[in-house]
């Protein structure tokens, strides 16, 4: 039996993740841990956990806990989840995997050394809909694919535009803007697709000066096999103007989806249009969980590890260097 702690029961974990860990076969959820313990004590009531703490270090100590799920902000990522490898607990770490690559690279060395499996929370890898384009590309539906282009565009915040700023555009905190937050899914799972990047040119920057990270990107990337990529990424456009696209073209046709709309999964090819259902589960993490649990428990391998995540926040490293180097680029 995997007997799961939480660190950082916030907005993620009320349905996306949290209530998987008891709905899993051969899984528990048994303490959460907040800062605020009227806050961890609200969520144990709710989801009827039976322990809370508001000090990690007591979570990471419970003797009855034999995993851990790192679902706070990415600033303290690296913190939590070498503190869980220490005490020999695999460790499921929220994304983007860290505050950067750096701090990726020290939990990839820790888990190394203590021997301690370590997942990321990249969870597309295992719903239908996203296996369903994976498979769509292997069995030769598009032939030879020859370019993947992403369009990201987002209207900012009303409180992003009174200055109440959300952690997420606070790079202290979550690594940089919203690219860091929301283009993690689908570099990842383009690395799922096709492999890691092998090179790229890039540029951000801050256009509407609403905060201090990067608001708009664009990157042109190369994976193995020649697949070449190119991604834009705005959070400053009007709600009209918003936009979640993926497109995959290949020798024979294309495959266009959606990274968080859950859009129907378009084929065209010669003969027309054909859509495929990308369902929403209703705890999106359920699957990945299960993997992992099955892992835990001694069976099959899990797709998203501290080495696939690090190499995700390699390549958002890459792309705003420049921005974060220089900041007179930001407005």
């Amino acid at each position: 039996m995997v007997n799961w702690g939480i660190i950082g029961c916030g907005n993620v974990t009320e349905v996306k993740s949290g209530p998987a860990f008891n709905k899993v076969r051969g899984s528990r959820l048994i303490a959460v841990m907040r800062r605020d313990a009227v806050l961890a004590e609200d969520y144990a009531r709710r989801h009827n956990v039976p322990k809370f703490y508001s000090k990690a270090s007591d979570l990471v100590n419970d003797k009855d806990i034999n995993a851990i799920y790192v679902a706070t902000p990415p600033a303290s990522h690296a913190e939590y989840a070498i503190a869980s490898i220490k005490a020999g607990k695999p460790v499921y770490i929220e994304k983007p995997m860290a505050l950067n690559y750096a701090e990726c690279a020290k939990i990839n060395k820790a888990s190394e050394k203590y021997k301690v499996p370590v997942f990321v929370a990249y969870y597309r890898r295992l719903l239908p809909g996203y296996l369903k384009v994976k498979e769509l590309i292997e069995n030769g539906s598009i032939g030879k694919v020859y370019f993947v282009q992403v369009q990201l565009f987002k209207a900012p915040t009303e409180e992003e535009k009174t200055g109440k700023l959300p952690w997420r555009v606070v790079p202290e905190i979550s690594g940089g803007g919203h690219f860091f937050d929301l283009a993690s899914h689908q570099l990842d799972y383009l690395d799922f697709l096709f492999g890691p990047v092998q090179n790229m040119k890039s540029f951000a920057l801050n256009q509407a000066g609403h905060y201090q990270a990067e608001d708009f990107v664009t990157s042109e990337f190369v994976f193995d096999n020649n697949i070449a990529g190119t991604g834009t990424w705005c959070f400053n456009v009007l709600p009209e103007n918003e936009r979640d696209i993926i497109e995959i073209f290949g020798e024979k046709g294309s495959i266009r989806f959606s990274t968080f709309s859950f859009d129907p999964i378009v084929l065209t090819t010669s003969s027309g249009n054909q859509e495929f259902i990308n369902e929403r589960p209703e705890h999106v993490q359920f699957n990945l969980i299960e993997k992992i649990v099955q892992f835990l428990n001694g069976n099959g391998s899990v797709p998203s590890t501290g080495i696939t995540g690090a190499r995700t926040s390699k390549v958002m490293d890459e792309v705003v260097k420049d921005f974060y180097t220089d900041k007179s680029k930001a407005i």
